[in-house]
C-alpha cells in the first residue's frame, strides 16, 4: 500500500496494491500492521458501513469527548470524502481536505480523532465502509454544519440531501466548548 500525506497534518491517502487478471482483482483492504507502522494506530474496534444514494451528504460528524479516528473507503460507487480540522489551538483549525474514493481506485482516507468527516455521493449509490478506532459514543455524538461558509468546502455537489439532525448542526463557531476537541 501506499500512504500520502495531504493537506491536514494526521489526515492520510492510502492507495492499496491492487492485483488484476482475467478473473478480476485483489487487494487487501487492512493490515493492523501496515497500518500502525504507518502511524493509524487502534485499537480497531467497530466497522459501520452506510447505502447512500446519489446527491445525499452526510456529515460533518465527529464525537468528543472519546474520540475515533475513521478508516473510510467506497465498496461501491463514488463519493467526494472530505475531513475538516476542528481542534482548537491546531495550526491548520478550520482548514479543510477533500478527495475522491471509489469502486475502483480503492483509496481510504484515515481521519484522526479530533476530525470531523462528511461525505457526498457522486454515483447513482455508493457502499462506504468506515473502520473505527472507538466504539460509537451516543453521548458524545456531535457535528457542525457542512454548509458553513467560515469553512468554505468546495463541494462537487450543492443541490444535496441531508438528514434533519445534519440540518440543525451548529456552524463551526457556534459549537459547545465541551464539544471543541484540543489540540
Amino acid at each position: 500500500m501506499s500512504v500520502s500525506a495531504t493537506s491536514l497534518p494526521g489526515v492520510l491517502l492510502i492507495e492499496p496494491k491492487q492485483f488484476h487478471d482475467s478473473r478480476g482483482y485483489f487487494f487487501e483492504m487492512f493490515r493492523e500492521s501496515a497500518y500502525a507502522s504507518a502511524g493509524m494506530e487502534g485499537p480497531w474496534v467497530q466497522d459501520n458501513c452506510s447505502l447512500s444514494n446519489h446527491g445525499v451528504l452526510r456529515g460533518l460528524h465527529f464525537q468528543w469527548p472519546n474520540p475515533q479516528g475513521k478508516l473510510v473507503q467506497a465498496l461501491t460507487g463514488v463519493i467526494w470524502d472530505a475531513a475538516v480540522d476542528i481542534r482548537e489551538g491546531s495550526s491548520s483549525y478550520g482548514k479543510w481536505h477533500g478527495e475522491i474514493l471509489n469502486e475502483t481506485n480503492r483509496r481510504q482516507l484515515w481521519i484522526p480523532g479530533g476530525f470531523a468527516h462528511g461525505f457526498v455521493v457522486l454515483s447513482e449509490s455508493a457502499l462506504v465502509q468506515y473502520k473505527c478506532t472507538a466504539y460509537y459514543d451516543g453521548a458524545a455524538d456531535a457535528g457542525i454544519r457542512w454548509d458553513n461558509p467560515a469553512l468554505g468546502i468546495e463541494w462537487p455537489l450543492r443541490d444535496v440531501t441531508v438528514s434533519d439532525k445534519d440540518a440543525g448542526l451548529p456552524l463551526l463557531n457556534d459549537l459547545a466548548d465541551a464539544r471543541r476537541p484540543n489540540f
